[in-house]
């Protein structure tokens, strides 16, 4: 294998345009978020995925869960936690079974922040995604995006 390898040029061309991809979603969804709602793209993924616990067995995320689904460091997860929790929409309370754990919970001013954020955050979304789906070296992980989970409705389309 050689530095010219054809299979791991296009293994590096496929990683660049993904990276790219990923990139100028991201930059959509940070301005529009901020615009609008003065939340970056970090908290409003870090209020998403801790809306979604419940109180069962299992319901409540320890931080180093809570850090992989929001792709951070667990230090960087918890300074996070703590910008938010400083505005008032993150709580921390001790693990009832277990005085060691700390749980992080949405308060209602978070939900109702994120409730208020979502259509934002999903039209910066589709637009990212509109506008890649136009560039030939990025639609096929546009479409790829949307076979994943199935495509996200637009707000006028009708079932």
């Amino acid at each position: 294998m050689t530095a010219t390898d054809p299979a791991m040029t296009a293994l590096a061309h496929s990683w660049s345009a993904l990276s790219l991809l990923h990139g100028r979603i991201e930059g959509s969804v940070e301005r529009a978020l901020q615009t609008e709602h003065r939340l970056s793209a970090r908290e409003y993924s870090l209020l998403d995925v801790l809306s979604r616990q419940h109180d069962g067995e299992g319901g409540h995320l320890q931080m180093r869960q809570v850090a992989d689904s929001v792709v951070l460091s667990q230090s960087a997860t918890t300074r996070l936690v703590t910008r938010l929790e400083d505005r008032g929409l993150l709580s921390r309370y001790l693990c009832p079974t277990d005085r060691r754990g700390i749980y992080t919970d949405v308060t209602d001013d978070g939900l109702r922040l994120l409730e208020e954020a979502r259509p934002t955050h999903n039209t910066a979304l589709r637009k990212a995604l509109d506008q890649a789906a136009t560039e030939p070296v990025l639609a096929p992980l546009v479409r790829a995006v949307h076979q994943l989970q199935g495509d996200i409705p637009r707000p006028d389309d009708r079932p």
